[in-house]
């Protein structure tokens, strides 16, 4: 029988006896990102940021991403939709929507992290002259995102300071009976960063609505920018900065 004392010793993920996923720190190596931000509803960002998360302009990021090696989660694919928020004097990006292809970075994004992760059908890739990002719900397309691949290189400064950007996630671990065990801001960057490559180009973001990935509940009103960023970092482990049962 195991006593109590191994058992709070290796506990830091479940299963106890085999792990989803390994101790940190997560090393990325040739992540791509393909970011399309654009401008929608204001009111519908108020109904969706916690406070004390601030609104300012009313900006939106879809970022699709590929995972070509990361320690301990392999390679896949992601999507995430994106909210720009202040805290404080602080500018940031609070994670609304998350979507992943593959279980390991799910459990341990929701369990070390907070992020906000579903099982679906990310996909970044080069499709002739433009990157092509797609997100598939099931059987259902959700988003599709084209940029024109590499038209315009970015200078590295600007590329570094929006992946110096911090970023914010609210945590919900429940209790036993249900309810909230956990319920915290949380924030994190990404460090060591190597940049590979930058670049803007054209762009267009089409969403479609669904019930269990609600992306459209931030309507596309207008498409700002379009970047497309290939880099290495390590995901740092984050840091609470409000805990809502206190």
């Amino acid at each position: 029988m195991l006593e109590a004392s191994e058992v709070k010793a290796r506990a830091f993920a479940m299963p106890l006896s085999s792990p989803s996923y390994p101790r940190g720190p997560y090393r990325f190596t040739d992540r791509e990102h393909l970011i399309v931000t654009y401008r929608t509803d204001p009111t519908a960002l108020d109904l969706a940021v916690p406070e004390p998360l601030e609104v300012g302009d009313p900006l939106v990021s879809l970022e699709f991403m590929r995972m070509e090696g990361s320690t301990g989660f392999g390679r896949y694919s992601g999507a995430a939709q994106h909210i720009s928020v202040r805290f404080g004097a602080q500018t940031g990006a609070y994670t609304h929507n998350m979507f992943l292809d593959v279980h390991a970075p799910i459990s341990g994004g929701r369990e070390l992290w907070g992020f906000p992760q579903k099982l679906a059908a990310p996909r970044l890739v080069v499709a002739h002259d433009v990157l092509l990002g797609t997100l598939d719900y099931g059987p259902e397309r959700v988003a599709t995102a084209t940029m024109g691949y590499k038209h315009i290189p970015i200078a590295d400064d600007v590329a570094l300071e929006m992946l110096n950007e911090p970023g914010f996630l609210l945590k919900i671990i429940p209790h036993v009976d249900g309810s909230p065990r956990v319920c915290e801001l949380v924030r994190y960057f990404r460090r060591d960063i190597v940049l590979k490559g930058a670049w803007t180009g054209p762009a267009a973001l089409e969403l479609h609505p669904h019930a269990l990935a609600p992306l459209n509940g931030l309507t596309v009103l207008d498409v700002v920018s379009g970047v497309h960023i290939v880099a290495d970092f390590t995901l740092a482990l984050g840091e609470v900065v409000r805990d809502y049962l206190a």
